[in-house]
């Protein structure tokens, strides 16, 4: 072999070698490495109001230090926002830097805990393996489902899958089952239009109560769920530790701009309308006409997001109730040139009864309604007495 043909031989060998040594690297782990999930505290938007879960591993003979995070969403890919109308929303997981990772949240000052698993070789090996395998990017979509299959749920869905068999997730550490809407309520204040938002597009599916595992939609109990957790008897989890302290914030919320600010303003100028309209004998048709309009568009939207959308938690959504779609209809009949009198003393009683049925939804515990539709109710109602007592 001349020289040039040896030079070449020992730069092929070299370069396999390299490659060996990064496939290996990036195919196992050694005995050091840990493998731990990473809780993080809420952040202000709505996005980010019920934390986030994550897996790191972390291993000091290979310098590996990544973050396998199922919490990513691209607002450029195609149809994004169609998608995410119809429940269709396409989430992936991701693989990053640690310290990248970290860094978002030390800019928003938000927590971040640590939980260190109590994993021997294999089934390190084994997780990281599945990690690996689904961060592909023939593997890492998924389709999101905000309760039923989220970032925290991937947590327990991961574990599951590549090392279940060992671990026995105990279900004795809360007190209480909540409902998915009182899960949700645990994170949002009350007089925010997050939560006016919520319960007003979510249905009855929501109220019902959730398991001790279905809890884990929400990362806070994916960290008491993995406390108490063994596996093969002894704890999943090794130790605990916090890595960013949090920084307590005062959100103060001007009441002005609050929906039950709003919905009480509504009620005083329907009552002054509607009193002004009974002493002078007079028939603001306006405002029903503006109370029609604005109630029949939601009751539209929300029965498209039943029908015609895959959104587990958008059916059997008893606000339909009072946000009917008819009243876009019922608003025809208010202008009507004809006689309709007859057919709008019909809808109003209608309308006053289905009201009525309101109330009992939220005694019976079917389905909850949030406190500021209460004002918006009354208003609806106030209106419907008034078109009664007009069309008799």
């Amino acid at each position: 072999m001349n020289l040039k043909n040896y030079i070449k031989a020992i730069v092929f060998i070299l370069l396999l070698a390299n490659t060996s040594l990064a496939y290996s690297q990036n195919s196992s782990i050694s005995n050091n490495a840990q493998i731990s999930v990473l809780t993080r505290g809420s952040g202000d938007e709505l996005y980010s109001t019920f934390g986030h879960s994550a897996i790191r591993v972390w291993d000091p003979v290979t310098r590996t230090d990544k973050v396998y995070n199922y919490g990513i969403f691209d607002f450029n890919a195609p149809n994004f926002y169609l998608n995410f109308v119809k429940g269709k929303l396409l989430f992936k997981v991701n693989k990053q830097d640690f310290s990248r990772f970290l860094y978002e949240y030390q800019y928003e000052k938000r927590w971040v805990k640590e939980q260190v698993l109590n994993l021997n070789t294999e089934q390190k090996q084994q997780l990281f393996n599945y990690l690996e395998k689904n961060v592909k990017p023939e593997n890492r979509d998924y389709l999101y489902d905000y309760l039923y299959n989220n970032c925290a749920t991937k947590i327990i869905e991961v574990l599951n899958i590549s090392i279940g068999k060992d671990i026995t997730f105990n279900e004795d550490h809360l007190e209480k089952n909540f409902t998915f809407r009182e899960l949700l309520d645990q994170k949002l204040k009350t007089n925010t239009w997050s939560s006016f938002g919520i319960d007003l597009a979510l249905g009855s599916k929501i109220d019902k109560q959730a398991t001790i595992l279905q809890h884990t939609f929400l990362p806070d109990y994916v960290w008491s769920q993995l406390n108490n957790s063994t596996i093969k008897n002894a704890p999943l989890v090794l130790s605990n530790r916090t890595i960013l302290k949090e920084h307590k914030k005062v959100n103060s919320i001007n009441f002005l701009g609050t929906p039950m600010f709003w919905s009480f303003l509504l009620l005083a100028f329907v009552a002054f309308i509607t009193y002004t309209d009974y002493k002078n004998q007079l028939w603001s048709k306006w405002i029903d006409a503006f109370l029609f309009f604005v109630t029949g568009l939601i009751g539209l939207i929300l029965t498209l997001l039943w029908f015609a959308t895959d959104h587990t938690a958008t059916a059997n959504n008893f606000n339909l109730l009072w946000a009917m779609p008819v009243n876009l209809v019922a608003l025809l009949l208010l202008f009507n040139k004809q006689n309709k009198k007859a057919k709008l003393h019909i809808y109003s009683i209608i309308s006053l009864i289905l009201l009525l049925v309101v109330p009992v939804v939220q005694l019976t515990g079917v389905q909850k309604f949030h406190p500021a539709f209460i004002p918006i109710l009354l208003s609806l109602a106030i209106r419907y007495a008034f078109i009664w007592q007009k069309t008799k």
